[in-house]
C-alpha cells in the first residue's frame, strides 16, 4: 500500500510516499480502509524529532482518521463496512491502517469522512479540557488562544454549544472574520488582547482561557482572568513554554490547570470510547461541524503538514488517500 513516510527527522518537506506492506490485524485490532486523515500539530513535530513520543525511523505519519472497516474481532460491535473514526499516534497517513478497538469509534451518518478525521484528536481534547478539566458552566466567558487553527475552532465549537460567550484571539482581521463565522461571540487581535478582553467584560475578565499556543502570552492571559478564572493549558504551539509566579495564582484566585488527554485516557480502559459518546449528541445535532481549509492526496502531504508551520491553516486540512 502507499504511506507517508518520515525516513528521516528533517522536516515536513522530507517525507516521502512509499510502498509498504499492508498492517496484519492483530489480535483485538481492527483493520480499517483510509478515507481521510487529519492532520495536527503533533505530525509537524514528529518529522523534526521534537514530540514527546519519537518513534523509530522510518515510520508512517498521522494520527487520526475516518473510513471503512475492513476487518474485525470476533465478538466486535464493528464488522465489515462499518464508518468508523479513529487514533493512533502514527500510521494514519495511509490506505489501511490496524489498531486496538478501543481507538475505534464509530462515526454519525450525518457526518462525511473528511469531518470524521477532523474528531478524535482536537474534539476529545476539548471535550475534556472543557467539561472534565475546565468545569466549564452556561453564561461563563471563554477566551481562545489560536482560535482559527483545529484546537482553537474546537473550542469555539463545543465552548458555545455548552452555552459559553466565546472571545476569539486571532493574529489577522481575516481569521477575525472567518471564527466569527463559525460561532465565536467575538474576536480580537493577539497584540493587546488582554486590554480588548478586559474591555469585552466590562472589566471582570473572563472565566476561562484556553491556551494551545504557550509563549510571551502567558502572563497577559493570567491577568485576564476574572476571579476563580481557570486558564486551561493544550499545548506549546509558540514553541516556549512558560513559567507561572504562583503569587498571581493566590492573589487573584485563579488557576492554571493542565490539559493531557492522551495521559489521562489511555490508562482508563474505555475512556476514549465514553469521551466519544459525550461527543456524538453534538455531532448528530449538527453543532459541531469542522471546518476544513484544504484537501491533499498523499503525494502532498509534506505540504499538508507544512502549512501547520506557517500558521496559514483555518481550521483543518485533511489527508484523502
Amino acid at each position: 500500500m502507499r504511506a507517508v513516510q518520515v525516513a528521516r527527522l528533517d522536516g515536513p518537506d522530507a517525507v516521502e510516499i512509499a510502498e509498504v506492506p499492508e498492517p496484519v490485524r492483530a489480535e483485538g485490532q481492527v483493520l480499517v480502509e483510509v478515507k481521510a486523515a487529519g492532520v495536527n500539530f503533533p505530525d509537524l513535530l514528529l518529522t523534526k524529532g521534537m514530540y514527546q513520543y519519537k518513534p523509530e525511523l522510518p515510520f508512517v505519519l498521522g494520527g487520526e482518521f475516518a473510513g471503512v472497516v475492513r476487518e474485525a474481532p470476533a465478538g466486535s460491535e464493528f464488522a465489515p463496512g462499518d464508518r468508523v473514526a479513529g487514533t493512533s499516534t502514527t500510521g494514519a497517513f495511509a490506505e489501511v491502517v490496524a489498531l486496538p478497538e478501543t481507538f475505534v469509534f464509530p462515526l454519525p451518518d450525518n457526518l462525511d469522512f473528511a469531518a470524521g478525521a477532523c474528531l478524535p484528536m482536537n474534539y476529545l481534547t476539548m471535550t475534556f479540557a472543557l467539561i472534565t478539566r475546565g468545569q466549564l458552566r452556561k453564561d461563563e466567558t471563554v477566551l481562545v488562544h489560536g482560535a482559527a487553527g483545529g484546537i482553537g475552532t474546537a473550542t469555539i465549537q463545543l465552548a458555545a454549544a455548552l452555552g459559553a460567550r466565546v472571545i476569539s484571539v486571532v493574529s489577522t482581521p481575516e481569521k477575525a472574520e472567518f471564527v466569527k463565522s463559525i460561532g465565536s461571540h467575538e474576536a480580537v487581535l493577539a497584540d493587546g488582547f488582554k486590554d480588548a478582553a478586559k474591555e469585552l467584560t466590562g472589566g471582570q475578565g473572563v472565566d476561562m482561557v484556553i491556551d494551545p499556543v504557550g509563549g510571551d502570552r502567558f502572563t497577559d492571559s493570567l491577568r485576564s482572568l476574572a476571579p476563580l478564572g481557570r486558564l486551561l493549558i493544550i499545548g506549546f504551539t509558540a514553541g516556549d513554554i512558560p513559567t507561572v509566579k504562583v503569587n498571581r495564582l493566590l492573589l487573584n484566585n485563579v488557576d492554571v490547570r493542565g490539559v493531557g488527554w492522551g495521559a489521562y485516557a489511555l490508562p482508563r480502559a474505555g475512556y476514549m470510547r465514553q469521551e466519544w459518546d459525550r461527543l456524538v449528541p453534538f455531532l448528530t445535532s449538527g453543532v459541531v461541524d469542522p471546518p476544513i481549509s484544504g484537501r491533499f492526496p498523499l503525494e502532498r502531504a509534506g505540504e499538508a503538514v507544512a502549512r501547520l508551520g506557517d500558521r496559514t491553516v483555518l481550521g483543518k486540512v485533511v489527508i484523502e488517500p
